[in-house]
C-alpha cells in the first residue's frame, strides 16, 4: 500500500506541476497576444495618420504625371500597416486624387511614390530607403523611439502609449515639400532649420 500512496502521490505532483506550466504557457501566449493586439492598434492608427498626412503636404509641380494621378503611399517594412492602410484608404481620396497603397522593398524604385513609411522591420535597411528618397519629392516618414533619423520627414514615437510624430523640416525643405502648419501645430515636436 505503501509503494501505491508514494506512486499517486507522485503522480499527483507531476499532474500538479503539468498543469502549473500549462497555466504558464497560457499566461505567455495571452502576454504575446496581448502584445501583439497592442501593435496592431498601433499600426491602425499610424496607418490612418499615413492616410491623412497626405491632406496636409504640398507637393512641388510635376510631382503627379496627370491631374487625376492617385497618390502613391508606399511601405517598406510593415506589411501588417500596408494591409491595414489599403483597408482605410479603399475608396477615399486625398485634395481629389484617389489614393493607392504599395509595398515598396529594398532596391526597389520609389518611382510614383508620394509618402514612403519605413518600419521597424526593415530599420536596417533605414538608411538606404532614406537616402534613395532624399532631395526627392518624397514625404519620409520612420518609426524611431530615439529620435528622428536623418532624412526622415516625419518620426513616429509613441508617448503614454499614444502614437505621436515629429516633423523635421530641412528635409521636406530639400524634397521641395510644404508641410501644412496646421499639422506642424499638432505635432510633439518640430525641428526647424538652424
Amino acid at each position: 500500500m505503501d509503494a501505491l500512496a508514494k506512486g499517486s502521490r507522485g503522480f499527483l505532483r507531476a499532474l500538479g506541476a503539468c498543469a502549473l506550466a500549462a497555466a504558464v504557457s497560457a499566461l505567455a501566449v495571452d502576454s504575446s497576444l496581448a502584445q501583439s493586439e497592442v501593435q496592431a492598434s498601433e499600426y491602425r492608427v499610424k496607418a490612418a495618420f499615413l492616410y491623412k498626412f497626405g491632406a496636409y503636404i504640398e507637393w512641388p509641380d510635376g510631382s503627379f504625371s496627370r491631374p487625376d494621378s492617385p497618390l502613391v503611399i508606399g511601405v517598406a517594412g510593415a506589411d501588417a500597416l500596408a494591409e491595414d492602410l489599403a483597408q482605410i484608404v479603399a475608396g477615399r481620396n486625398v485634395n481629389g486624387r484617389p489614393v493607392s497603397v504599395r509595398k515598396v522593398r529594398a532596391g526597389g524604385s520609389l518611382e510614383g511614390v508620394h509618402i514612403l513609411f519605413i518600419g521597424r522591420e526593415d530599420g536596417g535597411r533605414l538608411a538606404e530607403f532614406l537616402a534613395a528618397a532624399r532631395g526627392r519629392p518624397v514625404l519620409t516618414v520612420t518609426e524611431s523611439e530615439d529620435t528622428l533619423p536623418p532624412g526622415s520627414m516625419i518620426n513616429f514615437v509613441v508617448v503614454d502609449d499614444k502614437v505621436r510624430f515629429d516633423v523635421a523640416l530641412v528635409p521636406a525643405d530639400l524634397g521641395s515639400l510644404k508641410i501644412s502648419s496646421r499639422l506642424l501645430a499638432v505635432a510633439r515636436k518640430v525641428v526647424k532649420p538652424s
